[in-house]
């Protein structure tokens, strides 16, 4: 019997590589989305021709609503059945220091960002009683550098989240962190701006999406393994050694 996985955010870039990672490695997935209906349904349609002894499908949520995000588990489950894999990949990301932050700033980061996991982990361990969550934080959870004050401690707070979530669900669900580093560049930017800032991490290099594939893989297969973060930044999270 083949597994299955809900990926939030996974219409497009890392949520995108890790729904056709999983796929390959045998998994149904089920892809969410909020705004990206088309090329959701897109990968939706080219993973089940690619793979067509598995399931394939695409549920809406918009994750800033906290009552979509409560009726997104059961919503998946009265489609598709229970699940064994959740991954948090959704997330958004927006700049503002600490003076800068307005009220809608801080409340779009945190929403989506914690309030949304939380909810989705809470009823994943109440409804679907076993199997895995997988949360991407950030490696700027090591650092206090306030540029994205609101986006960094939403993150930090979605690291404490998943240490708390794996000691209270245990034995029955894992719960682990990934945190990533310099991945992919913006939508409005090319690879030479990843590679400027890849000059200022220890492995001198961008890491793709392999290395977060790669962790996916370690904490799937280690069934011994809750509680965890896997820094999958190239030593980002060590700091510069100037």
């Amino acid at each position: 019997m083949n597994n299955t996985a809900l990926i939030t955010g996974a219409s497009k870039r890392i949520g995108k590589a890790i729904a056709e990672y999983l796929a390959e490695s045998g998994w149904n997935v089920i892809i969410h989305f909020n705004s990206s209906e088309k090329p959701a349904k897109q990968l939706v349609e080219t993973l089940s021709v690619k793979f067509r002894t598995q399931k394939f499908g695409a549920v809406r949520a918009n994750l800033s609503n906290v009552n979509e995000v409560t009726g997104l588990i059961t919503k998946v489950i009265s489609e598709f059945g229970e699940f064994d894999l959740l991954v948090n990949s959704a997330s958004v990301f927006n700049p503002g220091y600490l003076k800068e932050t307005s009220n809608n700033l801080f409340n779009a980061q945190f929403d989506v960002n914690l309030k949304a996991p939380f909810f989705l982990m809470r009823d994943f361990a109440n409804y679907c009683k076993q199997g895995n969550i997988i949360n991407f934080v950030d490696t700027r959870i090591t650092t206090n550098k306030s540029n994205f004050t609101a986006y960094s401690l939403s993150k930090k707070a979605l690291w404490e989240l998943t240490k708390m979530a794996s000691l209270e669900f245990a034995p029955k669900i894992r719960v682990n962190a990934i945190a990533p580093g310099v991945t992919l560049p913006p939508a409005d930017k090319d690879k030479n701006y990843l590679a400027e800032l890849a000059k200022n991490i220890p492995m001198k290099k961008p890491g793709g999406t392999d290395p977060i594939l790669k962790s996916i893989n370690y904490i799937l297969e280690n069934n011994h393994l809750t509680g965890q973060l896997l820094f999958a930044d190239g030593g980002e999270n060590l700091g510069n050694n100037d």
